[in-house]
């Protein structure tokens, strides 16, 4: 037992105390903090100047329309911009309305007449405009725009297509209102019979009913991936410490102090206390952006709503994150015993890497149906169950026969790998030279 923890303190230590542990732990919580946080941060920056667009109205009627569905579409109402900076006069040559927009940029809208002058003229002069720096954008809106929804759009930034798009929805919705105003349909009684459905969704638990705004599958697809990264991980770290022990030929000495089974094992539990460990340290930065960090979003006019979850379904996530490491870091360790080369681990272990992905893929067709008969045998086979059980739990809790019989297999199958992985690691840690075959594995689970 001495020597089984010596080798578990040693695995576990010199793990921890290594460079990419430390940047790893640090790093998860930045890429946390970067794809969960800076995105709706940045959307919500302003650059400081208003997008400066120019519309020439052929049709001589729409451009009121258009000006008003930029506005209301920004946050404020053509009527509330006429205040104060001057009314919509159709006698004006030009006219400049500046919009206030939440998490968008502004606008600032000019109207500009042909006044005799032929469309070709006025483009010339618009483009110079915007050469020198005077425009952004300008919009030509055809005399046919009604019956064929071409306008024209010219841009000294045509890659900016977010700014493209909102114009074009913009443009859309002055159109399709003014289509209605000339057939003599009241556009608002259409707009309030076209207003869209929105759910309120109620998750129905044992204890009751519950709010569910579809964050349910965030967590779930969060947990999966979850799930999958850290077998993926350190399972590549168990393969890596055999391999690195074979080619040092450190084995041939640690065998001559201690047997095979408890170096094997001291191995896979001290990797575990790694990944555990790191894990930790995760589930603490989470949970300080769940205090802090929300409120901090909160107070910048980014709201941000973190789901319920509730304490089972860690203590779940906690027993099948061990099942699932413990089943692929055998096996890792069975395939790092066999092999010669980190090249050839590499080689060898990508039937493994596939069986994960495919676990993770089936996490899809499981949200869907999670009482299904595929959703059952996926999460009674071991080897994707680490991820398709705990989906089924967190999507809609099966029957607890269910999950402790997936526990039961994956324990059993633990028990089994182990049992193969030491009668092929005692041999195989001491052959070089050559990758070995699957006769020749078979042989050393026979005679070992």
């Amino acid at each position: 037992m001495r020597k089984f923890l010596a080798v578990v303190k040693r695995e576990y230590l010199q793990r921890v105390r290594s460079k990419m542990f430390l940047v790893f732990t640090i790093l998860g919580p930045l890429m946390l903090a970067f794809f969960g946080v800076l995105p709706p941060l940045i959307m919500g920056m302003k650059t400081g100047e208003s997008t400066r667009i120019a519309i020439v109205d052929e049709t001589g009627r729409l451009y009121p329309r258009v000006y008003k569905s930029i506005m209301t579409g920004h946050g404020e109402t053509a009527e509330t911009n006429a205040q104060g900076k001057g009314a919509l006069n159709p006698g004006a040559e030009s006219r400049t309305q500046k919009g206030a927009g939440v998490g968008e940029e502004d606008y600032s809208v000019e109207e500009v007449r042909l006044d005799g002058r032929s469309i070709e003229e006025v483009k010339r002069g618009l483009s110079e405009r915007v050469r020198r720096n005077q425009l952004d954008a300008f919009i030509i809106l055809p005399r046919n725009i009604l019956q064929t929804g071409k306008a024209e759009y010219y841009g000294r930034n045509t890659g900016d297509i977010f700014t493209r798009g909102r114009i074009a929805d913009y443009l859309s919705r002055a159109v399709r209102e003014q289509r209605l105003a000339d057939e003599h349909i009241d556009e608002s009684r259409v707009r309030a019979l076209s207003s869209p459905v929105e759910f309120q969704t109620q998750k129905i638990t044992e204890t009751g009913e519950e709010s569910d705004a579809g964050a349910g599958f965030y967590v779930v697809f969060g947990v999966g991936f979850i799930i999958y990264i850290s077998i993926l991980l350190y399972g590549q770290v168990m393969l890596a410490a055999v391999i690195e022990e074979k080619e040092t030929r450190i084995a041939e000495i640690l065998f001559s102090s201690i047997r095979s089974f408890p170096l094997m094992m001291g191995k896979l539990i001290g990797v575990s206390l790694v990944a555990l460990t790191q894990l930790s340290i995760w589930g603490l930065a989470f949970g300080a952006f769940a205090i802090y960090g929300v409120a901090a979003l909160a107070a910048r006019g980014v709201p941000v709503q973190l789901p319920h979850v509730s304490a089972i379904i860690y203590i779940y996530f906690l027993l099948f994150f061990l099942m699932g490491y413990f089943i692929y870091a055998t096996i890792y360790a069975l395939v790092g015993s066999m092999v010669t080369t980190t090249q050839e681990g590499g080689q060898v272990a990508l039937p493994v890497i596939v069986l994960l992905v495919i676990g993770f893929y089936l996490a899809f067709p499981v949200i869907r149906s999670p009482n299904s008969p595929l959703a059952f045998w996926a999460s009674m086979f071991p080897f994707f169950s680490p991820i398709t059980m705990l989906v089924r739990i967190v999507a809609q809790t099966p029957p607890l026969w269910q999950i402790l019989l997936s526990l039961g297999i994956g324990a059993a199958t633990i028990v089994l790998l182990i049992w193969i992985a030491s009668r092929i690691y005692r041999v195989g840690m001491l052959m070089y030279g050559k990758r070995a075959s699957i006769p020749e594995v078979l042989r050393w689970v026979r005679q070992a």
